[in-house]
């Protein structure tokens, strides 16, 4: 399994491409099922969670052409199976995303209950009650989702409970087919699904309302071939960022979106950061400073995003003052501040929140991530405190995050990834 040793008390100077968005890129990749012909996607990240999803469709008889740099051709006219495996399922829970499109086109999906990060409770009911009201027969028996449609599905109007990404990019999916009309109302307003939609539309889907909490889609017959480039990684961009905050470094993104991060920025800003931006680049400098203590209550777009927390805790661990952060999200998203406390973190938890106190006098330890956003956070913290780090059980962070030791390099962090045959 591999490690990081990350040698720490760097300063972050420099510039640092941003790879395409893991969470817009797996449910375009799973879009490419609705069509009879190609899907060509660009700015695709090398990423295992990206490999899983292609291993996944092409399980089923899809074929599967990379090509450029970045770049696959997806083609399900060769499809042969409808089903899911828990042996590839059960590492990435956005398998799930699957469904919708299965049986909108073909009239059955079977897939097994999805894996992941353990972070806490992201059911799947929303999802399956959501296809229900759309017509489906499902049965969940033997670990397995059974999904089957008499027909087209029909529009409806659905009402998510709660936020939720992935049931309303399920959902918007199958819409595209279905006979009539869909609302989704509390629809996720995330950048990602956004970019979902757009790249749906490309394909002759006919939808309106991304971006907004109720999103209108008027089935089609069926969609036709195109190309989407996949939306820059946001949460990549504010992690490049906050380490440079970090280090008191200088730091620029580029081909990235500013227009998606305000939150994140304001935050930054917040801790003390100059920050300047254009079209496709965003530029932070701390002028050698200590960044100041800065809170944080997680929620959906565009407010503060979750996926961001751990970064930001890093950050407050090394910074001026006391901060609060307050998890509203997931339920178990603090794992990685116990392994924050083994290299000296001032923290103390009470349920969803966590109250932080900045110190100079952390040092490397040995320690292990717990998730994909945990282990950038102490890959971040490992680089700006004293001392030598050993992370365990790196595969986290390769789900989300492309050639992430290269890019911290370029920037002057001294990280090695060890793998077991090169200890031997």
């Amino acid at each position: 399994m591999d490690k990081f040793l990350i040698e720490g008390g760097k300063c972050l100077q420099g510039e640092v491409r941003i790879s395409g968005a893991k969470n817009a890129a797996l449910p375009i990749i799973a879009a490419a099922l609705l069509v009879k012909g190609p899907l060509t996607i660009s700015n695709l990240p090398a990423l295992h969670d990206v490999n899983t999803m292609l291993a996944l469709i092409g399980r089923m008889g899809v074929s599967v052409e990379r090509k450029a740099d970045m770049q696959v051709c997806i083609d399900s006219s060769s499809i042969d199976s409808y089903s899911a495996p828990y042996e590839l399922v059960k590492t990435m829970r956005a398998s799930i995303l699957v469904l919708g499109p299965l049986l909108a086109h073909f009239g059955e999906a079977e897939v097994s209950l999805p894996g992941g990060c353990a972070i806490g409770s992201r059911p799947v009911d929303l999802h399956i009650r959501g296809l229900e009201a759309m017509g489906a027969k499902i049965v969940v028996e033997e670990g397995y989702i059974r999904a089957t449609s008499d027909g087209r599905l029909k529009g409806a109007t659905i009402f998510f409970d709660t936020v939720t990404v992935t049931g309303t990019e399920n959902i918007l999916m199958a819409a595209t087919l279905a006979q009539g009309q869909t609302i989704i109302e509390n629809a996720a307003k995330e950048p990602e699904v956004t970019d979902l939609a757009q790249c749906l539309i490309s394909m002759g889907a006919d939808i309106s309302g991304a971006g907004t909490d109720t999103i209108i889609v008027n089935g089609v017959a069926e969609l036709h071939s195109a190309e989407h480039s996949v939306v820059p990684d946001r949460i990549e961009t504010g992690t490049f960022l906050v380490a440079a905050a970090m280090s008191g470094g200088k730091v620029t993104t580029t081909a990235t979106r500013p227009d998606i991060q305000e939150a994140v920025l304001q935050k930054l800003i917040e801790a003390g950061a100059t920050i300047e931006s254009g079209d496709d680049w965003i530029s932070l400098d701390m002028q050698g400073k200590r960044p100041k203590a800065v809170n944080i209550t997680t929620a959906p777009y565009p407010a503060f995003p979750t996926d961001m927390q751990a970064q930001f805790a890093a950050m407050n661990c090394v910074a001026e003052g006391t901060s609060h952060i307050k998890e509203t999200i997931f339920e178990n998203r603090f794992m990685h501040m116990q392994e924050m406390i083994r290299m000296g973190a001032k923290i103390l938890i009470d349920g969803n929140t966590a109250s932080i106190e900045g110190c100079t006098q952390l040092r490397g330890a040995p320690v292990m991530a717990t998730d994909l956003r945990a282990s950038a956070s102490l890959v971040m913290l490992a680089l700006v405190v004293q001392g030598e780090t050993l992370i365990d059980r790196i595969y986290h962070i390769d789900r989300g995050y492309e050639n992430i030791e290269e890019k911290f390099q370029g920037l002057g962090g001294k990280i090695t990834r060890i793998s077991p045959s090169k200890a031997t």
